[in-house]
């Protein structure tokens, strides 16, 4: 029983604590401790929550070289190797670009990502703000729309990215933005007489501030602008812009530009050459294509830095499937190794799913959609066998099922 009654003496400093000096006595066990102790231990937690702080911003605040940010990046990203060395460059001078303090106006390297659908395009932009710790938001173009239509405000972009930053105004302009299907705001074909087209080369324009560095007024619940809505200010000239498209049909009018001479006459150069596979043709891309294309010349000139994604061949699916960090292959073992199942995968199995995404034309994403259809069985019949050891995918999608008792059966169920 806690001695309440008994002489108030500090257990830290072992004092008596004799008015007008101040204690404080526990009502668990009746201890006492002296104001002066309290003291010591409060400025002693401060000064280690400060130490702590510190060594957290230090740990952020360090500079990745563009060869450490490559290294970072191949652990989840196959090939591509000249887009993740570009891109490595542009986030390396984007973020010293901050730490410069110069008379010398330095632009940011804002970038564009021209790729197949499925080439990785996304993925680059989401791991290069993981490895970096900054927010990180994804904003679909398709969605965007002048002031006045139906449909979402540029300004609507930060929202996201704030969101993403928790609120913090200070983050929030560190952070990088996606800016998804930017191909899709392209300027429509036709006259100067066409009519308006809301989704189109309007958002080009009201995207051009926001790109380069602005102060906009952001609605912190999104939505369109409300004269009751709250805003708060956020500088965008520190947010990094990558902007992604697939660009169907760029490769035509590349391959229009760069077509030999076909004039007819003795001199002529008869060689039409060989067709050009598109990541070929996108790999010579250059800014008159894009304003072809239907990118107005302004919003160009504010992603100095051009990038083009190849396509994805059967070698490059298989090492998709197999060797990232978090691969896809690597996943379903862990959800069968929840059921005390070992998943095993033969080659030509593998290589029959990469082809099948090939066909398919569905990019390195559509690689799960195949992979979940053929182990749809299995997920659904295995947790409830108590006696299955191994699965095996075989080629042409069949799952062979080994029992405990080391007896093979169809994976029929």
């Amino acid at each position: 029983m806690p001695a309440y009654n008994r002489e108030a003496i500090c257990q830290f400093c072992n004092t008596k604590i004799i008015p007008p000096k101040k204690g404080f006595r526990s009502s668990a066990n009746g201890n006492y401790i002296c104001e002066d102790c309290v003291k010591l231990l409060g400025q002693a937690l401060d000064v280690r929550g400060k130490s702590d702080g510190k060594a957290k911003a230090k740990k952020r605040n360090k500079k990745m070289t563009p060869r450490e940010i490559k290294k970072e990046l191949d652990k989840y990203i196959i090939d591509q190797d000249s887009a993740k060395i570009s891109i490595a460059i542009a986030v390396y001078n984007h973020y010293k670009r901050m730490d410069i303090k110069s008379d010398v106006k330095l632009s940011k390297s804002n970038v564009l990502l021209i790729g197949p659908t499925g080439s990785g395009k996304t993925l680059l932009a989401q791991t290069v703000a993981k490895m970096l710790d900054v927010p990180f938001a994804i904003a679909d173009c398709t969605s965007l729309t002048e002031a006045g239509y139906v449909g979402d405000d540029v300004e609507t972009i930060l929202t996201k990215l704030l969101r993403s930053a928790d609120g913090s105004v200070e983050k929030a302009e560190r952070g990088i933005i996606f800016l998804d299907e930017i191909d899709k705001i392209a300027k429509s074909g036709g006259s100067s007489g066409a009519a308006k087209d809301p989704a189109g080369e309007g958002v080009q324009q009201a995207l051009l501030k926001l790109v380069e560095g602005t102060i906009a007024n952001v609605p912190v619940n999104g939505g369109r602008r409300n004269p009751n809505e709250k805003y708060v200010q956020v500088n965008t000239e520190n947010i990094l812009f990558i902007c992604g498209g697939a660009f169907p049909g760029l490769e035509e009018i590349i391959n229009k530009r760069t077509a030999k001479d076909t004039s007819i006459g003795f001199g002529a150069n008869v060689d039409k050459g060989k067709e050009k596979s598109i990541s070929e043709a996108l790999s010579q891309v250059e800014t008159d294509d894009l304003v072809k294309y239907g990118l107005i010349p302004e919003i160009i000139g504010r992603l100095p830095v051009i990038v083009s994604l190849n396509e994805l061949d059967e070698e490059a699916m298989v090492k998709i499937l197999t060797e990232p960090k978090d691969c896809i292959v690597s996943q379903y073992k862990e959800f069968f190794k929840y059921e005390g199942v070992e998943l095993e995968f033969e080659e030509d199995a593998l290589r029959e799913i990469a082809r099948e995404t090939i066909r398919r034309k569905t990019g390195a994403r559509g690689l799960r959609a195949i992979m979940e259809n053929i182990l749809k069985d299995a997920m659904y019949n295995v947790p409830s066998e108590k006696n299955v050891e191994k699965c095996i995918v075989r080629q042409g999608g069949i799952v062979d099922v080994v029992e405990k008792c080391q007896t093979m059966v169809a994976a029929c169920f």
